[in-house]
């Protein structure tokens, strides 16, 4: 059955008719509308109504107390099963599906065949041969792996350069090592990572073709280029795959861990590494509302189906969760696997451009946003998903992006603006005396949660090199301290800029974050 065209859509000129151009742009403007007004509200009432916002912020504050214990909770919950996970033997686990002769949804372990693709830009050699060395030090039959290193032709001939010397070095390990190059300037295209996996996806397919294997033996695996993944990494997806009620409806999603360069990072960088890898794992434990994010890996016979990744979107690592979600009428679940894969923190040559460069990849992963237009619209045009969970998951994403802009502001706002702007009735007020008070003592309670994510963040941590010395620990520790300026500056602030520039119109395109990492030795 061929796809519908509004599955191909990136933003409202990609849609067909005045009226339903407008639906999109109606669609698109609602994320940023809602943050704004909320913002504006906030401010108004702290003028117009102070009693009512003081009394507003002190319930808001219980509530955000109430929900930090509630995800601290499944955040330990999460961190415990990957503990778990990591200690496991899955490759013994497979042989044992293997010797008990089991055939799994029509398939057996031996019919497996692993599609690794590597797109990347202009990374250096060492960071790529990192990367592709994991795969080879993997337990399991590399022979059962075909690797896709895929270039950008825009990225000039040293990427071609890089990815035909790390072929001529690994590919031997490999059933197949693909070297694609993906042109620039394809009409309708945006230049990124969507439309290079797009590119390397159909030549992959020509090659299994080939090979006469069968899509539904093929799980693909997408890694960001820095991704370094452990060794038991592709036991634990295939033992997944076939353990699944339905595999070829599913995607499958490891938690991602930003480490591989963690001591070189700066503190702000590394506390939004280890809280992104925090939320993961909260989702994780959530997965009716897990969506799938940067590494990831899914059955080859969908991705073709609903006809590879979006070549002209920012966030293609969810969007095709989404595309997926409408493309089999919401019979789509992300499977979360528990077993992390590794990559590195945001680090540049000097600690002004490291938070430039973080800024720039926050407000990219934000703009992830996009994908609330494209499901709601979706949904408008596929009568066949239930209507009960397309309201559920509308409700879920929309509190989802509007949080994500707007609570840390709030928090900030309110514990002062009402003290300010409410007058002198107000300010000689018994309330007005006891609100720094009550949402201090609330917000430090809520802190506790960092001493969770402290302590879970230590253990994360790769060995010490010899150049940092043991002073270091304590300031990893200490450097949750930050986590509250973070949380605005490295959080809301960019999660609003994304919305603001879809709600006006100014749509994002996809930057490339660089990759800088220090030898280990």
């Amino acid at each position: 059955m061929e796809s519908p065209k509004y599955l191909t859509i990136g933003h409202a000129p990609d849609v067909v008719g005045p009226r339903e151009r407008r639906i999109y742009r109606l669609l698109e403007i609602l994320p940023g509308a809602l943050a704004w007004g909320t913002l504006a509200l906030v401010i108004a009432a702290s003028f117009l109504v102070p009693v009512w916002a003081a009394l507003f912020i002190i319930a808001f504050d219980v509530y955000w107390l109430i929900k930090t214990i509630y995800l601290s909770v499944h955040m330990g919950a999460s961190f415990r099963r990957m503990k778990k996970y990591l200690a496991k033997d899955w490759s013994r686990e497979v042989a044992g599906i293997r010797a008990r002769s089991v055939d799994l949804n029509g398939i057996g372990v031996d019919d497996i065949v692993h599609l690794v693709i590597l797109p990347y830009y202009q990374e250096p050699y060492r960071i790529i041969r990192d990367s592709v060395q994991a795969l080879v030090d993997a337990h399991g039959d590399t022979s059962r792996i075909i690797l896709v290193l895929a270039a950008e032709e825009r990225a000039g001939v040293e990427a071609r350069y890089t990815g035909t010397k790390i072929k001529e070095e690994f590919g031997g390990y490999f059933r197949e090592c693909i070297l694609t190059v993906h042109p620039d300037g394809i009409p309708g295209e945006l230049p990124g990572k969507g439309s290079n996996e797009h590119w390397a996806g159909k030549q992959a397919v020509v090659a299994i073709d080939t090979m006469g294997i069968p899509h539904e033996r093929v799980i693909v695996s997408v890694f960001d280029i820095d991704t370094v993944v452990p060794q038991d990494f592709f036991a634990c997806l295939t033992w997944h795959y076939l353990n699944a009620e339905d595999p070829l409806h599913a995607s499958f999603q490891p938690i991602p861990i930003f480490t591989n360069n963690i001591w070189e990072a700066p503190a702000f960088a590394r506390i939004f590494s280890f809280s992104t890898t925090f939320w993961q794992m909260i989702q994780q434990a959530r997965p009716e509302q897990l969506v799938t994010f940067s590494s990831q890996s899914i059955g080859l016979k969908a991705i073709v189906e609903v006809g590879f990744w979006q070549t002209n979107v920012v966030s293609e690592d969810s969007q095709i969760y989404w595309k997926c979600f409408l493309r089999y009428d919401g019979r789509w679940q992300t499977i979360p696997l528990y077993y992390p894969v590794y990559m590195d923190a945001n680090v540049a040559p000097t600690f002004w451009e490291t938070m430039v460069n973080q800024y720039k990849q926050i407000r990219r992963w934000h703009y992830g946003v996009e994908n609330n237009p494209y499901f709601m619209y979706g949904f408008l045009k596929n009568p066949r998903i239930p209507r009960g969970e397309k309201v559920r998951t509308t409700l879920q994403m929309t509190e989802k992006t509007h949080s994500a802009a707007t609570h840390a502001l709030i928090i900030f706002l309110l514990g002062w603006l009402p003290l300010i702007g409410g007058g002198t009735e107000f300010s000689q007020s018994v309330l007005s005396y006891n609100l720094p008070i009550l949402t201090r003592n609330i917000m430090l309670l809520a802190m506790i949660g960092l001493v969770t994510s402290a302590a879970i963040s230590i253990s994360l941590m790769p060995p010490r090199p010899p150049r940092y010395g043991k002073h270091y620990w304590a300031w990893m520790l200490l450097q949750w301290v930050l986590f509250p300026v973070n949380f605005i500056v490295f959080g809301a602030i960019p999660a609003l800029d994304a919305q603001t520039r879809l709600m006006l119109g100014k749509y994002m395109g996809f930057w490339v974050t660089p990759k800088t990492r220090e030898p280990t030795r």
